[in-house]
């Protein structure tokens, strides 16, 4: 028995993984990863992967990076954590401080959560609330784009729209408004992105004009909806949602947990429309990748609402226990640090195109129907027509043959659904671009060649992918 066989007999003795169909790991080996360096995972058997989803979408330096270990380590030796009720400590005023400069003017106050889900439980309750405050009782549900994804604890899950982690809790459930997503994959032939955005923002005009007297705030993805299959649209969409929000009265809630710190090209995508939203959600890429951490930001005029008299019972009373989290805070600050000192933003616009020259060929795949790319995140649509854009039976898994394919090259590709993507860490070089290309074309032969007999009914599930 290798090493790694050993480790994923004991793993699977205890352990039920996320996301995953624990069968599947009958025939599909768990892959045991020893150490990591850089973009580069190791096994307990010396097989290295590169990493090109940055760990879910988190490590954007690197992993094991001398400069966030060195800023943990020295943290380490003094505070590991005190609560944040009552208590403060100095990376923490620090993060603030930091967060507050870096982000678009008018997002004055920071309240952190635990990880992405908790921060968007908590600006959807901050933002009820806060209407609440104001003597806006009615003001109680809130809009979100078709295709979404904001998180699984079950209010985040409420202003989601993917049924595959959706539709089994439907009864736990907020009462929702959904609106069609002006993802540009759907656009009309002919038809540019921005003007299919802003031809799909009618729907959102039309919703919030019958609605917003009841509606709280309107919360999306800026840019790109990545559960949702990398979707992709024209930041005009966001500069017209805020002038619809400002003019209905309603509260716009920009996730950013996937789409912060530089993956869309530019340090927040809502940068890319020149817009402030009422509640920006940071995670993920927050801590480099190494602690769990988000951070909602928000205005002076939402942090008024709750400041009072405590008998008026008008406080925000809402908390986790890792709030704050000193060694969170100093590895947020290192990867601050690095952004500032590396000029990274810049850098990073010769590593995107890199990606788009090193996947420009598939565009004229017989099996791939669009080539998408917004900064460092890019996108490949596999389908079974190409003309028609009709897409294979999810039954099929055809992206599961991708990941398989590329992790005997040793490479780390998880598809979501029969989307395969690339969001890899900053610290790429151009080479291991192409290698990801190289790699990604091999799997995209392979899972669309193949003959693939299964049972196909997609009336429950038309839309149902394998999560990434």
């Amino acid at each position: 028995m290798s090493l790694n066989d050993h480790w994923m007999q004991r793993d699977l003795d205890v352990l039920w993984h996320p996301c995953t169909q624990m069968k599947d790991h009958e025939r599909l080996p768990l892959v045991a990863i020893r150490k990591a360096s850089g973009v580069w995972l190791e096994d307990f058997d010396g097989k290295r992967y590169l990493d090109a989803v940055s760990s879910w979408w988190v490590n954007v330096f690197g992993h094991a990076n001398p400069r966030i270990n060195a800023r943990i380590r020295e943290q380490l030796d003094s505070l590991e954590h005190v609560m944040l009720a009552g208590f403060t400590h100095q990376p923490v005023i620090e993060l603030s401080e930091r967060l507050v400069q870096i982000t678009p003017a008018g997002l004055n106050k920071v309240f952190y959560a635990d990880n992405g889900s908790s921060g968007i439980e908590v600006a959807l309750k901050m933002s009820f609330h806060y209407w609440l405050n104001n003597g806006q009782a009615n003001k109680k549900r809130f809009v979100t784009l078709s295709n979404s994804y904001h998180g699984e604890t079950v209010a985040a899950m409420s202003v989601g729209d993917v049924s595959l982690f959706t539709d089994t809790y439907k009864p736990l459930l907020l009462d929702t408004l959904k609106v069609p997503s002006p993802d540009c994959y759907l656009r009309p032939e002919g038809v540019s992105w921005e003007e299919h955005s802003r031809v799909m923002f009618a729907h959102m005009e039309q919703t919030l004009a019958e609605h917003h007297h009841e509606v709280a705030a309107v919360i999306v993805e800026p840019l790109i909806q990545g559960a949702g299959g990398m979707r992709m649209y024209h930041p005009v969409y966001l500069k017209l949602l805020r002038e619809a929000c400002d003019r209905y009265g309603v509260h716009l809630i920009h996730d950013e947990i996937a789409v912060g710190f530089g993956r869309t090209g530019t340090m927040f995508a809502c940068e890319q429309a020149g817009i402030t939203p009422d509640f920006l959600v940071l995670s993920k890429a927050l801590t480099g990748g190494y602690l769990p951490m988000a951070a909602v930001l928000t205005t002076d005029q939402v942090y008024g609402a709750f400041y009072d008299d405590y008998a008026t019972l008008r406080a925000f009373l809402h908390s986790h226990t890792y709030t704050g989290n000193p060694l969170a805070c100093a590895a947020a600050l290192a990867t601050l640090d690095i952004f500032r000192d590396d000029d990274v933003i810049e850098r990073n616009k010769a590593l995107s195109a890199r990606m788009a020259s090193a996947t420009e060929h598939l565009k004229d795949h017989p099996h791939v129907a669009e080539v998408r790319q917004t900064g460092m995140a890019l996108a490949i649509e596999m389908v079974a027509d190409k003309k028609s854009k009709t897409a294979y039976p999810w039954q099929e898994r055809r992206g599961l043959r991708v990941y398989q394919h590329a992790l005997g090259r040793g490479a780390l590709l998880r598809p979501l659904g029969s989307v395969v993507y690339f969001l890899p860490p900053y610290v790429i070089t151009p080479e291991q671009i192409d290698f990801l290309a190289e790699v990604a074309s091999e799997g995209i032969d392979i899972a669309t060649s193949e003959s693939v007999s299964v049972a196909v009914d997609n009336r429950h599930y038309p839309d149902h992918r394998d999560p990434g």
